[in-house]
């Protein structure tokens, strides 16, 4: 049996799974979980994982869960070509910054993405019946963020706590990317695969302006954006007009980031 993959298009988690079955040249199958209609929490998802995110892989009948358990799990199955480095020093990098992704960049991430894309439908529905949706969000950290973001949107604090962990891992990227190609070395790895769908966020709304001054950082993910993996796993489902879309709700957004980032920045000068 073919590999499944539970997704969403524009899930970053789900994102950097796509691009190492790619790399890997896989065959997979698709199925869409429709996270604004909190199609994650149902009965039948939740058995498959408890956590109620994607992706979740699914191979001979067994879930695979946790983005990054699942991209260490893809290449311990199927190491060919290799997404991990030799050396170990590389690898132990590569993996550090898979954890600065999933602890820091990925609540982040949420937090500037969720209020734009995944809220709409939530906001449609009636006071008592967000409140009884959201009660059901098994992890509690996460549970409590969306509720803020949910009814503050971009006065959320998770907002600001968001855009200095960006503003930080895009500086910190582009002194590293000064002194070698790729993440882990001079090798494309898990940890771009990682990291490269975390920058699809400011490219489409159109905050790209945060990253390509960067020159470094910009180089990168050009590099990323320009691999078929990358095409095949994220490029793919954004249509010309999706990301005209975006750009335009995004506009508001960046402003508020622009005085944030502007506040991060006096404050580290």
């Amino acid at each position: 049996m073919p590999l499944q993959l539970y997704t969403h298009p524009m899930s970053p988690c789900s994102q950097k799974v796509r691009i190492v079955l790619a790399e890997k040249a896989l065959t997979w199958d698709k199925v869409d979980i429709d996270l604004p209609s909190k199609e994650n929490l149902s009965t039948e998802y939740l058995k498959l994982n408890p956590a109620g995110v994607v992706p979740t892989l699914v191979e001979d009948g067994k879930p695979v869960v946790e983005s990054s358990v699942i991209c260490e799990y893809l290449e311990d199955r199927y190491p060919d070509p290799r997404l991990r480095p030799i050396d170990p020093h590389q690898t132990s990098s590569m993996r550090n910054w898979m954890r600065h992704v999933d602890n820091k960049l990925h609540p982040s991430c949420g937090a500037l993405q969720w209020p734009l894309v995944m809220a709409d439908k939530l906001k449609r529905l009636p006071a008592e019946e967000q409140d009884r949706i959201m009660a059901t969000v098994p992890e509690r950290p996460r549970r409590e963020r969306q509720i803020r973001l949910l009814k503050m949107g971009y006065g959320a604090p998770d907002v600001v706590d968001a855009v200095r962990v960006y503003e930080k891992t895009i500086s910190d990227l582009d002194v590293l990317l000064g002194e070698q190609k790729w993440i882990a070395g001079d090798d494309f790895s898990l940890a771009d695969a990682a990291m490269a769908p975390y920058f699809q966020t400011p490219y489409q709304f159109g905050w790209r302006e945060w990253y390509e001054s960067r020159p470094n950082v910009a180089d990168w993910y050009a590099r990323c954006r320009d691999r078929d993996s990358y095409e095949a796993g994220v490029g793919a489902d954004f249509s010309a007009s999706k990301l005209e879309e975006l750009q335009e709700r995004g506009k508001t957004a960046w402003q508020k980031i622009q005085a944030l980032l502007k506040t991060a920045r006096s404050k580290t000068a």
